[in-house]
């Protein structure tokens, strides 16, 4: 599900192709968007014949804590007919390396009845496309294949799936999600946040809206990803422009904003603690799954 996808710098082509390749069919619900949005013309570009494009105009009545997502993604979640459903954010870009492991845990798992759905790894990849955040806080696994007709809904503000309010059970799988939602001008950063705030607080999210630039913080301070980014993304990414606008030290500077959840000393103890002591394992996380399988 996705409008205004351009305005907004979210990799929507990319998005798309990465997955193509393995699906029979594309669902996409494209929401009614500004007037000078183009995420219609983007995603004809692609010329496949498995998009099926479905026209949506957004509930505002469901612009409270992020429910029009999960409406919406649950509006193309019925829509698909194949045996399995995967799942992709408008942000979310999938490794061409892994299409080989999705297609063999679908089949593997297909007639397993234990198996609802399949846990894939995510990369947050942050500031520019050489950082990424693996901190405590920041979800490391989710669900993001469904089986279908089990009565799979979309869960809160789209995050996540259940069955009947409750939790999956799931298939641990090697695939990565290449997360790049917090890839983008800062100037573009804000005005998404603020737009973020009238799907989560409606009428009153005004007063949640800020004219600040974004700032990243310092980069230096968080991780550096020195894998491979999924091919789709090469044209995508050519177009960064901001670096004179990031901060690459790793000094604490005063601040004349919020530090986000990375930078806040007890989200620092426990990734320093879950890195050194536990393998990059993230301790007391919320897990809105039940694992069956473990990776193989």
């Amino acid at each position: 599900m996705v409008r205004n996808a351009g305005k907004l710098y979210f990799p929507i082509r990319a998005c798309i192709e990465s997955l193509l390749p393995i699906v029979d069919e594309m669902v996409v619900a494209l929401g009614q968007g500004d007037d000078d949005d183009d995420t219609l013309a983007q995603i004809e570009a692609i010329g496949s014949d498995k998009i099926k494009i479905y026209h949506r105009i957004w509930d505002e009545r469901l612009f409270t804590d992020g429910a029009i997502y999960r409406e919406e993604t649950n509006y193309a979640l019925a829509q698909c007919t194949g045996d399995w459903c995967i799942y992709l954010q408008a942000d979310e870009v999938i490794h061409e390396a892994d299409l080989p492991e999705i297609k063999t845990a679908c089949t593997r798992y297909m007639h397993d009845d234990q198996v609802e759905g399949l846990l894939f790894r995510y990369h947050h990849i942050y500031g520019d496309y050489q950082h990424e955040v693996r901190s405590h806080g920041w979800y490391a696994h989710e669900i993001r294949a469904v089986k279908n007709g089990i009565g799979v809904q979309s869960y809160k503000d789209a995050i996540s799936f259940r069955i009947n309010d409750r939790k999956m059970n799931v298939a641990e799988i090697n695939a990565r999600i290449f997360h790049y939602g917090w890839v983008r001008p800062p100037e573009v950063n804000t005005r998404k946040r603020n737009l973020q705030h009238d799907m989560y607080h409606g009428s009153d999210a005004v007063a949640y809206h800020t004219r600040d630039l974004y700032q990243y913080g310092p980069l230096g301070k968080i991780d550096v990803y020195k894998g491979s980014h999924p091919a789709v993304m090469k044209e995508w990414m050519s177009r960064f422009y901001w670096a004179d606008q990031l901060d690459y030290s790793a000094i604490d500077k005063p601040l004349n904003r919020e530090r986000y959840k990375h930078e806040r000393l007890k989200y620092r103890f426990m990734s320093f603690v879950e890195k050194k002591f536990n393998g990059g394992k993230q301790l007391f996380a919320f897990k809105n799954w039940v694992v069956v399988r473990k990776a193989l």
